[in-house]
């Protein structure tokens, strides 16, 4: 659905954005991410045919955002970090005036309109002229916009931004149901949590390039391979230290206190054959257990190190990523 080679941008003798390669097929949600500058807008805004690239090439729904902006444009909805909503309009004019745009009109037009009002819970604000509007309601009227000619596309930048909790998870929510329908959906947040929670590929984009993607999953095991390990005994055990030390692919072992009960800890890349044995050991030698607690790097820790000073040690891929060999997704 969307596809992308060598995508470059500069302005100037500044680049913003460096080599770019995508591909993202229906019904994938691809996560953007990275510190302001990056070049995550300005990606968007030539793939939504706003910008021409100043080399390179891109297609969206089988256009060509270079020969065919205006298709580009009329298939995809794009929701920016700035609404521009005209504040002296009532919101169901405003909707119907993008309608109109779209080529709706009649009862469908204000079918549409009325449902998307409803959707977004801003029903009590027909009569009001937006510029009253909260930040939060203005980015509700935003995603109202961009889903009225129910795009095959959408490019959103911080959707949930300024958003309730609740209304937050309806959008989610909505993000979800649009991806089960076959839309593609580019992402741009800063919340890591929303873009390991929602996306399927995750691209982190530093001073115009890819500099590392994949899965959520795929991107914290590249980090490293290690799963740090918590085992939690109701009691103390002389003998666990050694139990733990013995094993061949166990790293830091260690035996703290966390309040009253001990809690053995160690880091493997194995754990399908090191947790099953030392449990088993454990047990056999008396210890209760009342917990075993696995954890991988978060995806804050791996964004930390891909845009940050202090690296983490990784993959042989990814290192080929970050060293400028690769920046595909």
């Amino acid at each position: 659905m969307i596809e992308a080679t060598a995508l470059s941008r500069q302005f100037g003798d500044f680049v913003a954005v460096d080599n770019v390669n995508l591909n993202v097929p229906d019904g994938t949600i691809l996560a953007l991410l990275g510190p302001n500058g990056a070049g995550k807008t300005t990606t968007v805004r030539m793939l939504s045919g706003l910008i021409a690239p100043s080399s390179g090439s891109a297609s969206v729904a089988g256009f060509d955002v270079v020969r065919d902006p205006a298709s580009v444009r009329a298939c995809i909805g794009l929701v920016t970090d700035v609404p521009g909503l005209y504040p002296q309009m009532k919101l169901p004019e405003y909707l119907e005036f993008f309608g109109k745009i779209y080529g709706f009109s009649g009862p469908d037009l204000q079918q549409r309109v009325s449902g998307l009002i409803d959707f977004f819970e801003l029903s009590e604000h027909r009569n009001e002229r937006m510029v009253g509007f909260s930040k939060g309601m203005k980015q509700k009227v935003a995603l109202a916009r961009a889903l009225l000619h129910e795009p095959r596309v959408l490019f959103l930048d911080e959707p949930t931004s300024g958003l309730d909790p609740l209304a937050a998870r309806s959008v989610r929510e909505l993000i979800v149901g649009l991806k089960h329908a076959r839309r593609t959906i580019v992402l741009c947040t800063h919340d890591l949590a929303e873009a390991e929670r929602l996306a399927d590929d995750i691209a982190i984009i530093q001073r115009g390039r890819i500099v590392a993607h994949g899965s959520p999953a795929g991107l914290r095991s590249g980090a490293t391979p290690d799963t740090l390990v918590r085992i939690e005994l109701v009691e103390p055990l002389p003998a666990a230290q050694g139990i733990i030390e013995r094993h061949p692919h166990v790293n830091v072992p260690s035996v703290s206190l966390t309040g009253e009960r001990p809690v053995l800890s160690y880091r493997t890349s194995c754990v399908d054959e090191v947790n099953p044995a030392i449990i088993g050991d454990l047990v056999g030698l008396g210890a209760r257990i009342v917990s075993v607690n696995c954890e991988t790097r978060t995806l804050e820790e791996v964004y930390s190190a891909m845009v940050g000073d202090q690296p983490l040690a990784l993959d042989r891929d990814l290192s080929g990523v970050l060293a400028g060999k690769g920046s595909a997704v």
